[in-house]
C-alpha cells in the first residue's frame, strides 16, 4: 500500500485522517478485500508514520463499517453488508426521484450540454477506461443532477451513507460493461430535456434498481465477501 500524498511532515491529527482516506479510497475500491488482514506495523511502514495516526485511522474505519478490529487478533477488511447496501439503494432512490421531480421545471439549456458531455466521456471511460474511472464520472453526473436541482448537499449526505453500496458498485462495473449504465444516464437527461417529469422519475429508478439487479450475481461470484445474504431470497429484483 502506497500513501497517495506525502504526509510525514504533516500534524498526527491530519495523518490520520489521510491514513483514513486511503484505506477507505482501497476498500472501496477493492484493492483491499473482504477478510484481508491489515497490520498496523506495516501500513505504518508503508506510510512512514508512526503506528499511533494509523491505530486512530483504523478505529475510525471500524465507526464506518469497513473495518474489524479483533482484539489480540489483528484488524480486518469487514465483508459488504448486503442489508446496508439495500438500504442505502432505497434511501437513494427516494432522494435521487425527489431531486428529478425539482429538477424537471428548473433544467437548463447548459445543464443539459453539461451531462450530454459528461455522458460522451462516460462512453470514452467505458471503452477505454478503468472501472474507478467510470465511477467518479457516475458520481459526478449524479452530483450534476443535485446541483442543477438546487440541492447540491445533497450528495454529501448521500455520500456518508453509500460506503457499502459503493463497494459492490466498484465490483459491479469490473464485472459487466457499464454501457448499460451510460444508455440509463442518456435516458434521464432525454426525459429533462423533453420536460417529462413522468419519464425521468421512470428513468431514475430504473438507473438506480440495476443495482438490485445486479446484485445478486455479484455476491454469487464472490461469495466469500459478502454478509446478510439471505436477504436477497426475499428482496425485489423488478427494474
Amino acid at each position: 500500500m502506497r500513501p497517495l500524498i506525502p504526509i510525514s511532515d504533516t500534524p498526527e491529527g491530519a495523518v490520520s485522517l489521510q491514513v483514513c482516506a486511503h484505506i477507505r479510497d482501497q476498500i472501496i475500491r477493492g484493492s483491499l478485500v473482504p477478510a484481508q488482514r491489515l497490520s498496523e506495523t506495516e501500513v505504518a511502514s508503508s506510510f512512514d508514520v508512526s503506528r499511533q495516526p494509523v491505530r486512530e485511522a483504523f478505529i475510525r474505519l471500524a465507526a464506518e463499517g469497513l473495518l474489524e478490529i479483533r482484539p489480540q487478533r489483528g484488524t480486518y477488511v469487514r465483508r459488504i453488508s448486503v442489508a446496508s447496501a439495500l438500504t442505502t439503494r432505497l434511501i437513494r432512490e427516494a432522494v435521487e426521484v425527489e431531486l428529478i421531480r425539482m429538477l424537471v421545471p428548473r433544467i437548463t439549456p447548459a445543464d443539459i450540454e453539461s451531462l450530454r458531455q459528461q455522458i460522451a466521456q462516460q462512453e470514452d471511460v467505458a471503452t477505454k477506461g478503468s472501472p474507478a474511472d467510470f465511477i467518479l464520472l457516475d458520481e459526478a453526473f449524479h452530483r450534476h443532477l443535485a446541483e442543477a436541482a438546487g440541492a447540491p448537499d445533497v450528495s454529501d449526505y448521500l455520500e456518508a451513507l453509500n460506503v457499502q453500496m459503493n463497494r459492490v458498485r466498484n465490483m459491479t462495473v469490473r464485472e459487466f460493461a457499464p454501457d448499460i449504465l451510460v444508455a440509463q444516464h442518456r435516458a434521464i437527461v432525454d426525459a429533462l430535456e423533453a420536460g417529462d417529469a413522468k419519464a425521468a422519475e421512470t428513468a431514475i429508478r430504473r438507473h438506480l434498481r440495476q443495482f438490485n439487479i445486479d446484485l445478486p450475481t455479484i455476491v454469487e461470484s464472490y461469495p466469500d465477501y459478502f454478509k446478510d445474504t439471505d436477504v436477497l431470497t426475499s428482496h425485489d429484483t423488478t427494474p
